[in-house]
């Protein structure tokens, strides 16, 4: 698969097999990635990777944890701007009809859009967790770093013939996870990943989101 077909391929899953994803692939994937881009090679990130009787560990802290706390712990950084103006709102809310729509849950059934979103807190059934956390010392430039290096990551799993979802998520449980994988003062939670084989047999691994046109996000000037 060339660069193209692997930036097009990739989505966010949210089915996934219980098909294990072996060691060395994940390592591989991960060992390449790292040649992300970064300012001054500072490097920033540091990656936390959990999957066997570890996971499953995990996820059974994350079924009671959601049910005590089901709003979250409170996030460190705001994963969302406080006031989302459109045309970043609209599209936002778009990307959840959509979802749930394929997956026929009116919005009026918010029990059901609760339970739904729970299933995040158990990476979709999927056979591996990554977590990617930073320096508190580091600032936005670094932060758009990590961004570079987890757009590797899911790249280079679509190579391998593997799927993934980002899932910003996690930050509203810092305490847990940070707790969890034995995060130290220093360092803050940024986000989760769930990776495995896709299931798609389900509905929603046909969902495609929507992007705007270039016309609307770009500007060519002298060309």
């Amino acid at each position: 698969m060339n660069v193209y077909e692997a930036v097009a391929s990739r989505r966010s899953v949210r089915e996934f097999q219980g098909r294990p994803v072996a060691p060395d692939v994940i390592r591989r994937v991960l060992q390449e990635a790292l040649r992300a881009p970064s300012g001054g090679n500072l490097q920033p990130w540091h990656l936390h990777v959990v999957g066997g009787e570890r996971l499953d560990e995990l996820k059974s802290i994350m079924r009671t944890r959601v049910q005590e706390a089901p709003t979250g712990e409170g996030t460190e950084y705001d994963i969302y701007p406080r006031e989302l103006v459109a045309p970043y709102r609209d599209r936002r809310f778009a990307v959840g009809e959509a979802m749930y729509a394929r997956l026929g849950i009116p919005r009026e059934d918010k029990a059901a859009r609760r339970e739904w979103f729970a299933r995040n807190y158990q990476f979709f059934g999927a056979p591996l967790a990554l977590f990617c956390t930073v320096d508190r010392r580091m600032g936005p430039p670094q932060w758009s770093d990590l961004g570079m290096m987890l757009q590797n990551v899911m790249l280079l799993l679509r190579a391998e013939g593997l799927d993934s979802c980002p899932q910003e998520c996690w930050a509203m449980y810092p305490q847990t996870i940070g707790k969890f994988i034995a995060l130290p003062p220093e360092r803050m939670l940024f986000t989760g990943m769930a990776i495995g084989y896709a299931d798609r047999s389900k509905p929603l691994d046909a969902l495609v989101t929507e992007r705007a046109p270039l016309a609307e996000v770009a500007e060519f000037i002298g060309i």
